[in-house]
């Protein structure tokens, strides 16, 4: 990505990520692929316990489309984003996770080891403008960090896909993570693609030592992506939003999660003025 093209550099997250800008995270499909494509990464990086339903934070969560990934592997989630048009998609989405409006450079407002893991989409590289005379971006990314360190659960993960814009950025945020406690490290995937390169910064929050992941890229990690698609072209598409079969999914995960669930009737998924679960 050029540098004079990206969005950090046009404007602040919060006046970037305008109502117009929102509007595309609902319309154009390779824009939601590649957000998806890169949440799952994330997701797989955290390395959950399986069939598991964790506690999730969503920081950068923009108009849901990463929380969906969340929901689909029935996690329940909170997104915190600094841009009200992009939470305002959210809403209109039916998201199932809980939204807050907050700036991550500001801290979390969290209770201490709240979650059981942490992503993030394409937000942390916003950390190193100061976009206001009083910012100090140094300052912000370690009242982040630190209020990261502490409302997460110890032995939990933060995965945070970026696009730093030079080694120092990355040299920078890395040095502050660890100064607030974390430790891990950068997981690069295919390092020799200029287009399918993709950096992750995993950060481990105490608990027993843990191996950083391998990057995909190898021989092997090719194969097992090759895998991964095949079975999820072999597999059913997603129901449409609001149809009868997505209602009844969505319903099933809320009995999963023990919340209150209407009973399935016959009139479930029929179009009418607005449904309830």
């Amino acid at each position: 990505m050029a540098a004079s093209g990206r969005p950090e550099h046009q404007a602040p997250p919060e006046i970037f990520y305008n109502d117009a800008e929102a509007a595309k995270y609902t319309s154009n499909s390779r824009m939601i692929e590649i957000q998806q494509k890169l949440s799952e990464r994330a997701l797989e990086l955290l390395a959950l316990p399986e069939d598991v339903p964790c506690y999730l934070l969503d920081i950068g969560c923009g108009s849901g489309l990463s929380g969906e990934v969340l929901t689909d592997a029935d996690h329940t989630w909170v997104g915190i984003d600094i841009s009200p048009s992009m939470l305002t998609v959210a809403v209109e989405r039916e998201v199932e996770g809980d939204v807050i409006l907050g700036d991550m450079g500001c801290g979390l407002p969290f209770r201490p080891g709240t979650f059981d893991g942490v992503i993030s989409i394409s937000a942390l590289q916003w950390l190193c403008n100061a976009d206001k005379k009083y910012h100090s971006p140094v300052k912000r990314m370690l009242v982040f960090f630190r209020t990261l360190y502490a409302v997460m659960s110890r032995g939990s993960r933060a995965v945070f896909q970026l696009y730093p814009e030079n080694s120092s950025q990355l040299e920078l945020l890395t040095q502050q993570a660890m100064k607030a406690g974390f430790t891990g490290g950068l997981v690069v995937d295919f390092p020799n693609s200029s287009k399918a390169k993709k950096m992750f910064l995993c950060l481990f929050c105490g608990g027993p030592a843990q191996a950083l992941p391998q990057g995909l890229g190898t021989e092997e990690s090719n194969t097992n992506v090759a895998q991964k698609f095949s079975k999820r072209q072999k597999g059913s598409r997603k129901p449409l939003k609001s149809s009868r079969e997505w209602i009844l999914e969505k319903k099933e995960r809320w009995r999963r999660q023990g919340r209150e669930t209407r009973p399935d009737t016959n009139y479930t998924g029929r179009k009418r003025r607005g449904h309830h679960f």
